[in-house]
């Protein structure tokens, strides 16, 4: 999957004197089935969060307090992410490589993942990713 697949996508965002609403609905405003949740919180000052692939996953990732960074590569080209409000979100396709860090004080993340959690769907060595990318070009 190539990087341009991969963008920030807008939540709907019902403005209300009370407090906004915002909501997230599968294969409508992500384009996948959810399957799972979890979120980051607690992240200490300079410290990075992910450092990986999915060979299959798609993934939604949403700052739900406070703000970060997602850095995306696919092998060849690289861009950074600033996630700082609640009814935006990054979604991340396949075979591309993540990492989060820049956490500011408080900040939650949270992700919408297509699949449960599968070891094997991961690339942890960034070389072992980099053959993977190789392979599936040629």
């Amino acid at each position: 999957m190539p990087i341009n697949d991969c963008k920030i996508l807008e939540l709907p965002k019902i403005s209300d004197v009370r407090g906004n609403l915002t909501f997230v609905e599968a294969n409508r405003h992500v384009p996948f089935a959810i399957e799972r949740v979890y979120y980051l919180y607690d992240v200490p000052g300079g410290s990075e969060r992910g450092g990986h692939a999915h060979k299959e996953l798609h993934q939604f990732i949403v700052a739900m307090a406070g703000s970060f960074d997602v850095v995306i590569s696919d092998g060849r080209d690289e861009r950074r992410f600033r996630l700082n409000r609640s009814y935006f979100g990054l979604y991340l396709c396949p075979m591309i490589w993540r990492q989060l860090d820049n956490f500011s004080s408080g900040a939650v993340c949270m992700v919408l993942a297509s699949a449960k959690y599968d070891e094997a769907d991961y690339y942890r060595d960034y070389d072992e990713y980099l053959s993977a990318v190789d392979r599936a070009l040629s």
